[in-house]
């Protein structure tokens, strides 16, 4: 079943920012937009690949007044380990949320039988409504900067009603107003 264009379910779980332990809810993904990104697990391979780049990409987030937060299966306090012992993970800025009990990603049915989480991005809009969802098989990793220009097309179709954002768009590109006169000529 497609959570697409569904309000988050509640959750409250215990992350890992800046340096020490924070709760983290439902609550604080709404009023503002908000990337969740889930993986697999703590020490592993593409994982860290993919957290580093949104490290990397995160100012870029909060220009644009989007919050990040990874989620794993991992608890919190893993999260702090792994931050503490790599290079890559150490760059992290945004939330790393701890999901023992699997209940975030069984929110964002993203939970294996294995009690890991696929790697799903999901963008959520001030609402708390999902706009956006990509699931990658294990050994695929993401790309931050298509995450960014898919969350700019999101923002910029939230403020322009009527418009959208066609294939490869990216920020000052043309948009489509979708009519009766686009029909066949595109």
């Amino acid at each position: 079943m497609s959570v697409i264009n569904t309000e988050i379910l509640p959750f409250k779980a215990t992350a890992y920012k800046d340096g020490e332990f924070i709760e983290v809810s439902d609550a604080d993904l709404k009023g503002k937009w908000s990337v969740v990104v889930f993986y697999p697990a703590d020490f592993t391979f593409v994982c860290p690949t993919e957290l580093e780049d949104l490290a990397d990409h995160y100012a870029e987030f909060q220009k644009l007044g989007v919050e990040v937060y990874s989620v794993s299966t991992d608890t919190h306090f893993s999260h702090k380990a792994w931050h503490d012992t790599s290079a890559a993970i150490g760059k992290i800025k945004y939330a790393m949320i701890g999901d023992p009990t699997h209940q975030i990603s069984k929110n964002f049915d993203v939970l294996r039988p294995a009690g890991l989480a696929d790697r799903g991005t999901f963008i959520i809009d001030p609402q708390g409504v999902i706009q956006s969802v990509e699931i990658t098989a294990e050994g695929i990793g993401r790309e931050a900067g298509d995450t960014l220009r898919k969350v700019k097309a999101a923002l910029y179709v939230a403020s322009h009603p009527g418009e959208v954002c066609p294939a490869k768009w990216k920020e000052g590109a043309k948009t489509l107003a979708p009519s009766l006169d686009l029909v066949g000529k595109i």
